[in-house]
């Protein structure tokens, strides 16, 4: 499935037509709030959407699980882990839950090596304890009193039932955030499988409490590489039980029930994938022509750009970097590499805290904003010798290298908060003349020759969700449009959506962020139909034309 060499340019589509959007199923989720006894048809969710197929312009090839990279991983483990892995781009992106009552090892034995049975006399999961589920539970119902909205949609639809013989598949960050998504999906009449999407993001208890209520659950934390895809392959692969939906986070379930099971998509009624990564893999498939049913790219949603983005990293970054280095950042000089929406949030933290931020840069729009916000633009090569710390979110590859490393002064910190672990040229730090000393959790320390130290952060990984955790209120955000998304595919009338990719129309982003507001006793604004007439709306949405930026 890889894509020739080079790179990947997607030229950007626009739909022949829009289609017609109808007074949709926000209004009378909505009316719903003002009376309990009202009630309303799922079938007319489906009419609330008019995704439009888009195509975003890739910069870079994506590698799929084909394209490995071999290095030695330090420090090494017992069993199933070998001193040298063959790690995939998207699986290695690799989270540590920090919220998680148990680490991976605490119990060098595989679950693989298990036979575990549930209260219910299940046996058809592999989760490192079952016995932990209690502990699961707490997590879980923790993370509900912040996933208000989430709650909200659960209690407003489940009477009907939207995803009533609905199999989903999914492979994401399993958490308790993302229990909640899967409990909810669930109650509106989803049976589900499910798997983590990465080797690090499970907290193990609350994949126990989630196998406990009968969820078939393949993840623990401290995966190796052949644990990862054994986990997918058994969701998938259940004799008598046959998805027609799916869920992903990076695109390596899409690809594997591609490479393997190709059979599968004929039943399959849509993809909803929610990262960078995977929707870029969707575009080459639909470019190619190999897209053979119809995917909804959320990962571009508003909800998801601005809140997940932006907010997200902003309160995220500095949970990660003090629980790691206890530096105090006053003073420091720091470089952020890429003013996007990650970019900004990065920023705005750290010179809050008074660090001395300036920003790398390609794009000379991103870089005038940067200059007009107050930072300094400059080259890495420049500056490179006084920095104190390096924090990279572009997406890109090799944003800091092996020379650039070698320059940098003892003591300085080098972490990444952008979605792939390949914008830190980690795997040329792994040569003989080097040592690495782990020093905590996800924190080592590279010393050079002459005695040099540099604080190397979730080796490359993602910072906040490998060495912290995500506020849940953003997470109940992504999720409330994940399942919004699952509920139009799965209802959607034949012919509707073709062999693409789509995006969530506006009116669907306005109604997620409206179940959102009540959180903050927040009251909007009406329009008289005087005014709505002036500006040529609808008095209920949307507000904003779809190449409107916020």
């Amino acid at each position: 499935m890889s894509d020739p060499a080079g790179e990947v340019k997607l030229e950007v589509k626009q739909a022949s037509k829009e289609v017609k959007e109808s007074e949709n199923v926000a209004e009378k989720y909505s009316a719903m709030t003002v009376s309990k006894n009202s009630e309303m048809n799922m079938g007319d969710l489906s009419s609330a959407f008019s995704a439009v197929p888009t195509h975003k312009p890739v910069k870079k090839q994506i590698q799929f699980v084909e394209d490995k990279q071999e290095f030695s991983r330090f420090p090494t483990k017992a069993g199933r882990r070998s001193l040298s892995r063959s790690i995939s781009q998207s699986s290695t992106d690799s989270y540590s839950s920090a919220a998680s009552y148990t680490d991976s090892s605490d119990d060098e034995s595989s679950p693989r090596d298990k036979t575990q049975v549930n209260s219910k006399g299940s046996s058809d999961f592999c989760v490192k304890n079952i016995k932990q589920a209690e502990f699961g539970r707490r997590e879980i119902e923790i993370a509900e009193q912040d996933m208000t909205a989430l709650i909200s949609l659960r209690k407003r639809a489940q009477s009907e039932k939207p995803l009533a013989g609905a199999k989903i598949v999914g492979c994401t960050h399993i958490t308790a955030q993302t229990a909640v998504l899967i409990e909810t999906l669930v109650a509106l009449g989803a049976q589900c499988r499910w798997t983590a999407c990465n080797i690090y993001s499970t907290q193990n208890e609350v994949a126990a409490a989630l196998s406990e209520t009968g969820v078939a659950v393949f993840a623990w934390k401290g995966e190796s590489e052949d644990d990862f895809w054994w986990c997918i392959d058994r969701c998938v692969n259940n004799e008598g039980w046959q998805a027609n939906m799916i869920l992903d986070d990076g695109g390596d379930l899409t690809h594997w029930m591609y490479k393997k099971y190709p059979n599968v998509f004929k039943k399959i009624r849509g993809i909803v994938e929610e990262s960078v990564t995977g929707v870029h893999r969707l575009y080459q498939l639909s470019k190619a022509g190999k897209l053979c049913v119809p995917a909804m790219n959320v990962n571009d949603s508003v909800t998801k750009q601005k809140f997940d983005n932006l907010y997200c990293c902003r309160e995220s970054i500095l949970d990660g970097l003090k629980r790691t280095t206890d530096v105090m950042f006053g003073g420091k000089q720091v470089v952020i590499c890429g003013y996007g929406e990650v970019g900004k949030g990065c920023c705005a933290a750290l010179k809050a805290l008074g660090a001395v931020v300036s920003i790398t840069e390609i794009d000379p729009i991103c870089a005038l904003q940067a200059c007009m916000d107050g930072f300094r633009v400059v080259k890495l090569n420049e500056v490179i010798r006084q920095v104190d710390v390096i924090i990279t979110c572009t997406g890109n590859k090799n944003v800091v290298t092996r020379d650039q490393l070698d320059r940098m002064k003892n003591g300085s910190i080098v972490c990444n908060m952008g979605h792939s672990n390949t914008e830190i040229d980690v795997a040329s730090l792994r040569t003989p003349e080097l040592t690495w000393e782990r020093v905590r959790s996800q924190v080592d320390h590279v010393i050079w020759p002459d005695g040099k130290r540099v604080i190397l952060l979730a080796e490359g990984r993602l910072l906040n969700l490998s060495c912290s955790t995500v506020p849940t209120f953003v997470l109940s955000i992504t999720a409330t449009t994940q399942a919004l998304a699952l509920i139009e595919l799965y209802n959607a009338p034949e012919g509707r959506y073709k062999q693409d990719v789509y995006l969530l129309p506006k009116k669907m982003d306005e109604y997620v962020a409206s179940l959102h507001l009540t959180t903050f006793d927040a009251h909007l604004t009406e329009l008289s139909d005087d005014q709505a007439k002036y500006l040529g709306l609808n008095k209920n949405g949307p507000f904003k034309p779809n190449y409107y930026r916020y």
